[in-house]
């Protein structure tokens, strides 16, 4: 049986600008949502790591912004993905313009 692939829609913000007025990047646009999906998440961490080394951080790089939990870790804790991919920018110093 093979899987069915559902196409991945971004989710769509009303917000533009950031507090502070300057405008965020059209990809990024869907980080000021209430929520993040999952997908949208891991698709962030491949574009600011690459997709290997965005696994491997996942997986093995312990944050203490979270609890001293990996990535992997805290999504399975049920922490929100705007606040790991916070954690995350702010642990590898992502610039303001890709967060």
């Amino acid at each position: 049986m093979q899987a069915t692939r559902l196409p991945i829609t971004p989710m769509v913000s009303s917000v533009d600008s950031r507090l502070d007025g300057s405008p965020i990047p059209r990809f990024f646009r869907h980080v000021g949502c209430v929520s993040m999906r999952t997908t949208v998440f891991r698709r962030l961490m491949s574009t600011e790591f690459g997709e290997v080394r965005a696994d491997m951080l996942a997986r093995d790089h312990v944050l203490s912004s979270l609890g001293n939990r990996t990535v992997d870790q805290a999504l399975e804790a049920g922490l929100g993905t705007k606040e790991i991919w916070r954690a995350v920018c702010d642990a590898f110093e992502v610039p303001p313009d890709r967060r």
